[in-house]
């Protein structure tokens, strides 16, 4: 490792295209913050396999959790490294050439051992992390876990301490041969948008819509 601030090593440095590769770790929790999902790689009985999985992240710690039955939690535990990736895509980028065609991106992936978290306060952080990373207030609106729902859900943490970003930036690089060509070149943006909430069918009449949901109506 470089320093406390770079999650650089020498398995987790970009190779192809290496300028694309952001190390600090202010870059990688962002984009582990931003990103709805990650995909967790594991191996089980040889097999490897990677899911996809809600996160949360307190400090330098990324939280995952599921039931105590999960195979992916359960595998993680097994003093094996489980590779975390997370990736947010900006927009499609369209080339002369189909060679060159790419797109926008902010990708992170980290390495590490899981831990898993026995402490009930711990636990509790950990679950308002991800409820608090799908959606701000929510935590304080709906019923929290109760004891049973605590025993009966697994959370394991890994500390980051070795990772990398990779993004890419901007218009297409064509071919100086290419760039003549009658063809449309150029970027598709992409954003991810809150859409108006739908109430559940079987909402109870007179219940007030939540002040934090109504950004999105």
């Amino acid at each position: 490792m470089e320093n406390s601030d770079s999650l650089k090593s020498k398995r987790t440095t970009v190779k192809r295209l290496a300028k694309r590769g952001v190390y600090d770790r202010e870059t990688v929790y962002d984009i582990f913050d931003e990103a709805l999902i990650c995909h967790v790689g594991f191996i089980v009985n040889g097999i490897p396999m990677v899911l996809p999985t809600i996160h949360g992240r307190v400090g330098d710690n990324l939280y995952l959790h599921g039931s105590i039955g999960s195979q992916m939690l359960r595998a993680s535990l097994n003093d094996i490294e489980i590779s975390i990736s997370a990736t947010i895509v900006d927009g499609i980028v369209l080339a002369r050439s189909l060679f060159n065609h790419s797109m926008n991106y902010r990708s992170a992936v980290v390495i590490g051992k899981a831990a898993l978290v026995k402490d009930d306060e711990e636990k509790v952080l950990a679950l308002k992390a991800m409820s608090d990373h799908v959606l701000k207030q929510r935590w304080e609106d709906a019923r929290l876990p109760n004891e049973k729902e605590l025993a009966q859900t697994m959370i394991v943490k890994v500390s980051i301490s070795e990772g990398s970003a990779k993004i890419r930036t901007g218009p297409p690089g064509d071919d100086a041969e290419d760039m003549s060509l009658d063809i449309w070149a150029g970027v598709i943006p992409i954003q991810t948008i809150k859409a108006p909430p739908i109430s559940a069918p079987d909402l109870r009449n007179g219940i007030a819509f939540p002040e934090y949901l109504k950004a999105f109506n």
